[in-house]
């Protein structure tokens, strides 16, 4: 079977029994297969479907390194595959950081050990709202919890707009870009494809999204530090696997983005806008990990999570390529 035939044959099983079968042989069966020298160590990688900037992991098999093969399970959320993550569900996923700083603030074992995409993020209003003053006394939709919300509060506070002085709105991903075309919020700080939806339907940038001590900081590659411990090896492999797959991608996109939509559908000319908006990478360098750590401590600010973890318990920078 081929690469492309093993991808979708996994894409096209139900999540819930790809969940169940693999949880028996997550980080438990890497190990099992790691004992023998020299065989085949059989990693499970979580992402999400469907989306561009967490497609690598079903770019992985054909940029393995030598003595390592993947199988991919798909979740539908951020916070259920770091959940999957510290479960052993899956040995490492594709993921946001925001969920893995709240799993590492719960003392959950999580550690991100390459970073996967930057950006994403938009802050888009309608005819009437130009600037982030405007927004005063507007429906503004939001993500509840996520690096967005963070940012949409530092920008808030950055041009003295109190937050009380909006009507935010918690809108789910998947529903912010019609709530803003049909009219039932005027402005939402969200991701993408909403960003580009809703630009694409006359919506327009009201500021820079990442002009913010958090900067373009997304998602990550995370794994446990139980597995950095027992098998170095093995995490420098899917590290490098990662990073041959993001510098793939990131040179060529009219290869395997028409792929994707085959695979899970979706306008591929919004998803090409999408991507413009995002930066994929591997590297952790220093002001990757000193944006990761902003992100927690504003996190703790607004009341997110109770106590900041530090760069040195977020990330292992020692896998990562360096920029």
């Amino acid at each position: 079977m081929s690469p492309t035939a093993v991808r979708r044959a996994i894409a096209g099983t139900a999540v819930a029994a790809t969940v169940l079968s693999l949880a028996a042989c997550g980080s438990d069966s890497s190990e099992a297969e790691a004992s023998g020298s020299g065989e085949t160590q059989t990693v499970t990688v979580g992402t999400l479907r469907g989306q561009p900037h967490f497609y690598a992991p079903f770019l992985y098999e054909e940029n393995a390194v030598d003595g390592v093969e993947f199988e991919v399970v798909t979740l539908d959320s951020t916070p259920a595959l770091t959940d999957a993550v510290s479960s052993g569900t899956v040995d490492f996923a594709i993921t946001g950081i925001t969920a893995t700083i709240s799993g590492i603030s719960q003392d959950r074992d999580l550690t991100i050990v390459a970073s996967a995409a930057d950006g994403g993020s938009g802050f888009i209003g309608g005819d009437d709202i130009d600037t982030v003053a405007d927004l005063a006394g507007k429906k503004v939709g939001y993500i509840q919890g996520s690096a967005p919300e963070v940012a949409m509060r530092l920008i808030l506070a950055e041009n003295d707009v109190d937050p009380s002085s909006l009507e935010l709105v918690a809108v789910p991903p998947p529903e912010m870009a019609s709530a803003f075309n049909s009219g039932s919020i005027d402005a939402f700080f969200g991701t993408e494809i909403a960003v580009s939806l809703a630009t694409a339907a006359g919506g327009h940038a009201i500021t820079d999204p990442y002009d913010t001590p958090i900067g373009k900081v997304n998602i990550g590659l995370v794994t446990t530090g139980s597995l950095v411990e027992d098998d170095p090896e093995l995490v420098q492999k899917v590290v490098d696997t990662h990073a041959a797959t993001t510098a793939y991608m990131t040179d060529n996109i009219d290869e395997w983005l028409p792929e994707m939509v085959q695979e899970f559908g979706g306008d591929q000319a919004v998803l090409e806008s999408a991507l413009e908006n995002f930066w994929l990478r591997a590297d952790l360098n220093e002001e990757y990990q000193g944006q990761v750590e902003a992100l927690a401590g504003a996190m703790v600010e607004l009341g997110l999570i109770d106590t900041a973890p530090t760069a040195d318990d977020l990330v292992d920078a020692s896998f990562a390529p360096e920029a």
